[in-house]
């Protein structure tokens, strides 16, 4: 009998983040993978980052993560999303060489010290009562003090390429059967989701001179932290559309029943929507982006991304004879849809452990998630309190005003999903104090806390958290008096002249004006070190919305310090609705601030709450 601390299923982003951060803080870990050969495989597009996901990846990266790391070192292109807006809602995203980024996640995987990998299927859990214990493959047991399921996609598996279908969890990959039947057996709800995938297509058989390039940013933002320096050749994206030769090929496909029950049963993912549910849905529209990828650099595949469909191999051949481009394009890999098992998150707590299965915890696709960075974010957060429980330590919970994964969780565990779930920045409601270019001020030191991020790294924080005050009190204290020269370079810049001694920080405040702008002086030395500039410059200019938001969080703070008990019987409290009184039995909130996130319970519900809960205290 094999005993472990801790017990992986599944080796995608979620299975690896969670078996690394396991490992690395000391516990024995077993990653159970059907494929040794698997472990990082990117199974839809070969991209990391993001509107929203890029804030995803760099928190990873603070807490100690792997995800930013291996993006930097296998990235074929960079590009900064919402470049021309605030630094609120600026997304790094990342062109991924897949075969490269494979071998990286492998490499550290199988090198990991305390981390054992084994190739088996995964058939059931092995629980006591309502406590996990184990797992159980085709061919033996395992024991653990926590489990860890992330098999992504592979729950009941079902592939769909027009009328032909078939078990699989992904391509030519075997679907998990029996799993989602022992998930059922311990008192877990399972619901099903959908999704898709586009075609990938012959490089050599494209032509790039009818699209539009798409060529890497100049000035470059990498995703982790510790990374120097890109390493790899830099590779242009390209751009085409559909059109209505396209629209009508798909409408007139979609005149098969049988194909049409099979796309429009279910819930469509919404952010990642397929080519034929963009036409039936926005008739009006005349084409639709469809942006053209590189696999990576010792390969001519393309990834269509945009171009996601259900719809069967020959009529994904038509559609792309009618697209500038790819009119003789060759198919290497078809597109197909997929349907999938996923446990309702709000069977969850914000810890990611199940409420019903003590020591279970779930993470990626199977709590209704879609993404590589959704999915590893929650991987790490479920082999870090993994690792925390079996020390017999208090669980890490990152709330709403703490990143982008506090968010995430959040989301999933009180409010639930009934389609797959994407990060966007508009879920954040801190979004200005929660920005890519300060994850690791905010998170480094609980991931230095936890023994995931080095000591080197760490100090690094702690120093340019030291130089941004120092350029902030230098941009306060520094004084600029009226003169010609001065006026004459505002009066360039459009901005108005100084008619008294004025602080830099007053001026950088202005529209026009930029720290940049303001090292052109000839006589301002400015004393801030590179790596705070960004930073330095984002304090100053939004200063007010930043202190007004810090307001906000205080606020929202006060309602998540007050603990609600777990085993608290909310069928007592009087004048609770009956069926707010269900919905709070059935979610369980940790805090009156969750508790007020549930939908259908409202503020007057919470008024009586807190009374109830302060009452309590007082009896206890």
């Amino acid at each position: 009998m094999d005993n472990y601390d801790v017990i992986v299923i599944g080796a995608g982003h979620a299975g690896i983040e969670a078996s690394l951060a396991s490992a690395r803080m000391g516990c024995s870990t077993l990653l159970i993978t059907l494929s040794k050969n698997s472990i990082g495989w990117m199974s839809c597009n070969p991209a990391i980052g993001g509107v929203g996901k890029g804030q995803l990846v760099k928190e990873i990266d603070a807490l100690g993560g792997e995800m930013a790391r291996a993006a930097d070192a296998c990235a074929i292109q960079f590009r900064t999303l919402n470049a021309s807006k605030g630094a609120a809602v600026q997304s790094t995203r990342a062109q991924i060489d897949r075969q490269r980024y494979q071998q990286y996640m492998q490499k550290v995987v199988t090198s990991q010290t305390r981390l054992s990998v084994t190739a088996k299927e995964a058939k059931s859990l092995i629980v006591r009562g309502h406590e996990a214990l184990g797992v159980k493959t085709l061919d033996g047991e395992f024991y653990a003090k926590c489990v860890v399921i992330a098999t992504g996609t592979f729950l009941n598996g079902v592939i769909h390429i027009g009328l032909e279908e078939y078990q699989a969890g992904r391509r030519d990959e075997p679907a998990s059967i029996k799993l989602p039947e022992s998930l059922r057996e311990a008192g877990l709800e399972l619901d099903r989701l959908k999704t898709c995938t586009p075609p990938r297509l012959d490089g050599k058989t494209l032509d790039f001179s009818k699209m539009k390039p798409q060529p890497q940013d100049t000035a470059i933002k990498l995703f982790s932290f510790s990374t120097a320096k890109i390493v790899l050749e830099q590779l242009p994206c390209y751009l085409t559309y559909t059109n209505q030769r396209t629209h009508d090929i798909i409408r007139s496909a979609l005149k098969d029943k049988g194909l049409f029950h099979i796309i429009s049963q279910g819930v469509n993912p919404r952010y990642c929507p397929s080519v034929e549910e963009k036409v039936m849905r926005f008739p009006e529209k005349e084409r639709h982006q469809l942006f053209v990828e590189p696999e990576g650099l010792d390969t001519d595949e393309y990834y269509i991304n945009g171009l996601f469909t259900f719809l069967p191999t020959r009529v994904q051949e038509d559609i792309l004879t009618t697209i500038p481009g790819l009119e003789k394009a060759r198919i290497t890999k078809p597109g197909y849809g997929i349907e999938y098992d996923f446990v309702i998150p709000t069977q969850l707590f914000a810890s990611l452990e199940t409420k019903k299965i003590r020591n279970l915890f779930l993470a990626g696709q199977i709590n209704g998630t879609t993404g590589y960075e959704e999915a590893a974010s929650q991987g790490l957060i479920a082999g870090i309190n993994a690792a925390l429980r079996a020390k017999g330590k208090a669980p890490l919970i990152l709330d709403r005003s703490t990143g982008y994964i506090g968010v995430l969780i959040d989301d999933l565990v009180t409010k639930g999903t009934d389609e797959p779930y994407r990060m966007f920045t508009s879920r954040v409601e801190y979004r200005l104090i929660l920005r890519e270019d300060n994850a690791d001020l905010r998170l480094r030191k609980t991931g230095y806390d936890l023994g995931l991020v080095k000591k080197k790294d760490y100090l690094k924080v702690e120093s340019k958290i030291k130089a941004i005050n120092q350029g902030i009190n230098f941009l306060k204290t520094t004084r600029l008096k009226p003169a010609q020269a001065i006026n004459d370079y505002l009066a360039f810049l459009g901005t108005a002249a100084i008619k008294k001694p004025t602080s830099l920080e007053e001026i950088l405040k202005r529209p026009q004006v930029s720290l940049k702008g303001l090292g052109k002086l000839d006589h301002i030395r400015l004393d801030i070190p590179d790596s705070a500039l960004a930073q330095v410059e984002i304090e100053v200019k939004y200063s007010g919305f930043i202190q007004r938001q810090l307001k906000e969080v205080e606020r929202f703070k006060n309602l998540e310090k007050i603990k609600v008990p777990l085993d608290l019987d909310y069928t007592v409290i009087p004048s609770l609705s009956r069926e707010i009184r269900e919905k709070l039995n059935r979610m369980k909130p940790l805090n009156l601030g969750q508790a007020s996130r549930i939908s259908g319970v409202t503020p007057a519900a919470i008024s009586i709450l807190m009374v109830y809960l302060r009452k309590l205290n007082r009896w206890l």
